[in-house]
C-alpha cells in the first residue's frame, strides 16, 4: 500500500489533499523560496490519534514530514522537503481549557493567538507573547518558532509562557512534557527544548500555557527623532531611568515614509526616526511621566498625553513589517545585539547599504535589541545591473557577521528554518552543532521530521 493509500484509509479522502493548487499553497511559508518543493500530499489533522496516524504510516514508508501551521513563518521552516507529507494542523483549533483561577489555558496547535487573547480578556487576563502576526498566526506555530512580539521586554517570549506541551514524536508515541504549575524543576527541561525547535524534534498536538493579568491601564509615549541613532540612544535613556516599559518599538525613516504612503499619514515630515514606548498597569500613567523628560532630553519631540493617535501608531507598528513578502529582491533580517550595542549596529546597517548601493529600512523591538533590517534592490535595476543581486547578498552576509561580532545573534524571534542555515556555523561552533545533531537524532533517529530545518 502506498503512503497515499494509508492515509486516505486512515483519516478519509476528505482530509488528504492532492490537488495542485492545495499542493502549491502549502508548498512554502512566507520566506523567500529557496528550492520549490511540491509535498506529495497536504494532510488536514484534526485530533491527536490522527496525527499520530499520520506520522506512523510516515515513519514506516520512510517519508518526510513537514508540520505547518497558519505559514506565516518568514525563514521557511514550514517549507516543504522533497517527498514530503505536509502535515497542516490549522483545523486542531479548540481552546481545551481556560482556567481563570489557575491563570492557565490549555490548546490545540491551530489555535490563533488572537483568539486565545479574546477568550482570556473575558476573565481580565491576556497570552503575553504578541507577533506581530498575532491575528493569524498559530499558538503552534509560536511555540515551534520561540516567537517573540512587541510586549517582549517585559513579557517574555513564548518559551516564557509554556508551561506544558503534548508532543507525537517521531515513530508516532504521544508524551507529556512539563507540568500545570508556575514552578517545576523535575528533570531535564524537554518542554522549553521543544519550544524553538521547528518541529524537527517532535509535533505538538496540545500547550499548556500561563496568562497574565490584562493591564488596567496603558499609556502610549511616541517620540519622534532627528535620526535613528538618536532613537537608539534614546533606548539606553529609558533603561538607566529604570523604568521597564512593556513595549519599546523604533521605526526608522524608511519604514515611516512606507507607513504614510499606504495610510496617508504624515510621520515622515515630523522627524527621521520614531521611538514608540508603551507602559501599562495601575502605574501606567506614572512611568510614562517618568519617560517623556527623559526622551525630550535626548532631542525627541515627544507626546506629553496619552493619545488616540499614539495607540493607533502601535497599530501601525504591528503592520510594519510584512507589507511586502521577502523575495529574492527584498529580504528582511532578524538580528539581536546587546541593546548597548544598538547605536553601533544601527550605524553599521546605514553605512553598509551606502556601500554595498542597496536600499535599507529598519525597525526593531528595540526593548530587547532584536532588529528588523529589510535590504533590497529594485526588479528594473536588478534586471540591467548584473551585480546588484551580489551586492544585495554581500549586504545580508555583512549585516551577519556585524551583529555577531556585536555579541549578537542571527536569529532573535524567527528561527532558523531553511534560510538561516547558511549562516547558523557562524553563531554555533562544531562542538555545539554535533551536541544539537545527537539530540536530533536520539528523537527522530529516522530524519523524517522537517528534514533539512533548524539545525
Amino acid at each position: 500500500m502506498s503512503i497515499i493509500d494509508e492515509l486516505t484509509s486512515a483519516l478519509g479522502a476528505a482530509k488528504v489533499a492532492l490537488d495542485a493548487p492545495t499542493l502549491a499553497a502549502y508548498a512554502v511559508d512566507q520566506a523567500p523560496v529557496l528550492d520549490y518543493q511540491l509535498p506529495q500530499a497536504v494532510v488536514r489533522a484534526e485530533t491527536v490519534e490522527e496525527v499520530q496516524a499520520v506520522v506512523r504510516a510516515c515513519a514506516a514508508h520512510g517519508v518526510p514530514i513537514v508540520a505547518r501551521g497558519a505559514g506565516t513563518g518568514v525563514s521557511g521552516g514550514a517549507h516543504a522537503s522533497q517527498g514530503c507529507i505536509v502535515l497542516s494542523l490549522e483545523r486542531m483549533n479548540r481552546i481545551l481549557d481556560l482556567s481563570p483561577d489557575d491563570e492557565t489555558a490549555v490548546v490545540e496547535p491551530g489555535v490563533i493567538n488572537a483568539d486565545l487573547n479574546a477568550a482570556a480578556a473575558v476573565h481580565g487576563l491576556m497570552y503575553a507573547p504578541d507577533p506581530a502576526s498575532f491575528k493569524v498566526s498559530t499558538i503552534g506555530g509560536n511555540v515551534a518558532t520561540n516567537a517573540g512580539g512587541l510586549r517582549c521586554a517585559k513579557y517574555g517570549v513564548t518559551r516564557d509562557s509554556v508551561l506544558a506541551l503534548d508532543v507525537v514524536l517521531a515513530d508516532g508515541s504521544l508524551i507529556h512534557t512539563g507540568h500545570q504549575t508556575f514552578k517545576g524543576v523535575a528533570g531535564y527541561d524537554l518542554t522549553a527544548l521543544f519550544t524553538g525547535s521547528e518541529g524537527t524534534l517532535g509535533i505538538v498536538v496540545g500547550i499548556t500555557v500561563r496568562l497574565k493579568y490584562l493591564p488596567q491601564d496603558v499609556h502610549t509615549v511616541a517620540a519622534f527623532y532627528p535620526d535613528f541613532r538618536s532613537a537608539a540612544a534614546g533606548v539606553l535613556a529609558v533603561g538607566k531611568a529604570r523604568v521597564q516599559p512593556a513595549i519599546m518599538e523604533l521605526l526608522d525613516s524608511g519604514t515611516l515614509a512606507q507607513l504614510d504612503a499606504i495610510h496617508g499619514s504624515d510621520l515622515a515630515a515630523r522627524g527621521q526616526s520614531l521611538l514608540l514606548i508603551q507602559t501599562d498597569g495601575f502605574g501606567a500613567a506614572a512611568e510614562a511621566a517618568a519617560i517623556r523628560p527623559v526622551l525630550a532630553a535626548g532631542g525627541a519631540v515627544v507626546t506629553m498625553e496619552a493619545s488616540a493617535e499614539a495607540e493607533q501608531l502601535v497599530e501601525l507598528r504591528r503592520n510594519s513589517r510584512g507589507v511586502e513578502v521577502d523575495d529574492e529582491y527584498r529580504v528582511g533580517e532578524d538580528v539581536a545585539v546587546p541593546r548597548s550595542r544598538m547605536v553601533d549596529y544601527v550605524a553599521e546597517l546605514e553605512a553598509m547599504a551606502a556601500a554595498y548601493g542597496v536600499s535599507l529600512k529598519v525597525v526593531a523591538h528595540a526593548g530587547d535589541g532584536n532588529l528588523h533590517p529589510t535590504f533590497w534592490v529594485d526588479r528594473a535595476d536588478a534586471a540591467a545591473d548584473t551585480d546588484a543581486m551580489e551586492r544585495l547578498g554581500a549586504a545580508l552576509d555583512k549585516s551577519i557577521t556585524v551583529a555577531l561580532a556585536m555579541g549578537g545573534t542571527i536569529t532573535g524571534e524567527h528561527g532558523i528554518g531553511q534560510f538561516k542555515l547558511r549562516w547558523l556555523g557562524l553563531e554555533q561552533k562544531e562542538p555545539v552543532r554535533e551536541l544539537q545533531r545527537r539530540i536530533k537524532e536520539l528523537f527522530d533517529p529516522a530524519g523524517i521530521l522537517n528534514p533539512g530545518k533548524a539545525i
